[in-house]
């Protein structure tokens, strides 16, 4: 028997925080008949593997006002979602450790405060002890520091999205893996079929994939431009609270944070990482990021590590995602290509694709600029503050 609905008002594609929230602010809207399909389990990929950053501190526009647009929803969304993730505004430090990085951290923060409401600041090697005494400033010439950045449980946000979701009606399948999607001769969404044989009757159907996502696109015939390349992280065992902030070292290369519970997770990316889908953790990722965290924070010199994983960062040209409708495929919509910030923009990324699909535009903040055809138009504008 089959264990899907024969028939969809929308096929959600990825149980991650993009697809369980859009899942739930369409549900919220009243859509009926939604259907969410994850290949394994929710929060399997992308979202539980990350560190749950949430910054306002970009250099592009449009990523500074959808990050601050998503702080605001974040304040309240635990509330809202009956669930406790663990979110929590202790800022972000962004150090500085040289005069070129000096002069596009005064770029970015003379955009990041022409917004009203977002206040960063600009602070001095001995300013950032105020901020934590436990960190190093030994080669740091300043930081960038917003107080209202901040950070969450990524998994536990997960199933609160998928939870209210489901307590909203829509019908969330795991272990359930979609091999191909059927388009008519008229150029819209007929069906999607499943590894078990199964095939869903919709006329709309949503990628939120994201390092995944170029596999769903070519279902449809789109040969998307983004690329999927490994992420490692590991975590500590816990320690008493000594650091509020996440601390992003863009020159050493490494990112962190103390998590509710006291364990440290430290992260980093690599320039010589190839493209693919490998999810396995190495020993030179754990020997680089201890050592690197320990010249940071000596205090965690004895610290033991307990363990690391990896996911996948899905990648575009821009470092920016892709969102909205296509021109080539009616039904067919998208929130992919995060490039590691999906976590921190979801809560506003999965509202405005629900807008889209219900009214045919976004209402809460014009993402046009981030549609698929900017590659081809020349349109992009790089995201320097990538980690």
């Amino acid at each position: 028997m089959n264990r899907f609905p024969e028939s969809a008002g929308v096929v959600v594609i990825g149980g991650g925080i993009i697809g369980t929230a859009t899942a739930y602010y369409l549900a919220k809207a009243g859509f009926k008949d939604i259907v969410l399909l994850e290949k394994n389990a929710i929060a399997s990929g992308s979202t539980g593997r990350c560190a749950g950053g949430i910054r306002q501190q970009w250099g592009t526009p449009m990523n500074v006002e959808l990050s601050m647009k998503s702080v605001r929803m974040f304040e309240t969304l635990e509330k809202e979602l009956g669930f406790d993730f663990e979110y929590y505004q202790g800022g972000y430090l962004l150090l500085i450790r040289n005069e070129s990085q000096m002069t596009q951290f005064e770029k970015n923060i003379a955009l990041q405060n022409s917004y009203p409401g977002l206040h960063v600041e600009l602070i001095k090697p001995q300013e950032i002890r105020e901020v934590c005494n436990a960190i190093n400033t030994d080669g740091l010439i300043g930081a960038a520091y917003c107080k209202t950045d901040g950070h969450a449980n990524p998994m536990l946000a997960n199933y609160a999205y998928a939870w209210a979701a489901q307590m909203l009606g829509a019908k969330i399948f795991t272990r359930a893996e979609v091999t191909g999607i059927d388009v008519t001769k008229e150029g819209g969404i007929k069906s999607v079929k499943t590894a078990d044989g199964s095939t869903i009757k919709t006329a709309r159907v949503v990628n939120a994939a994201d390092g995944h996502a170029a596999l769903i696109g070519k279902m449809v015939g789109l040969d998307l431009p983004i690329r999927s390349f490994r992420h490692q992280i590991m975590v500590t065992e816990p320690v008493a609270k000594i650091l509020d902030p996440l601390v992003v070292d863009l020159a050493g290369n490494l990112y962190f944070r103390q998590t509710k519970h006291g364990s440290f997770v430290a992260g980093q990316s690599d320039k010589d990482e190839p493209e693919g889908f490998d999810m396995k953790s190495d020993y030179r990722f754990m020997l680089e990021v201890s050592s690197k965290l320990e010249k940071i924070m000596p205090a965690l010199g004895n610290v033991k590590i307990v363990r690391q994983w990896a996911g996948l960062y899905g990648m575009t040209p821009d470092s920016q995602p892709i969102i909205g409708g296509v021109r080539d495929v009616e039904g067919y919509y998208q929130a992919i290509g995060f490039s590691g910030h999906g976590f921190m923009i979801a809560p506003i990324t999965a509202k405005i694709l629900s807008e889209i699909i219900l009214h045919g535009e976004a209402k809460s903040a014009d993402v046009s600029s981030l549609d698929l055809y900017r590659f081809a138009e020349g349109r992009t504008i790089k995201e320097p503050n990538v980690v």
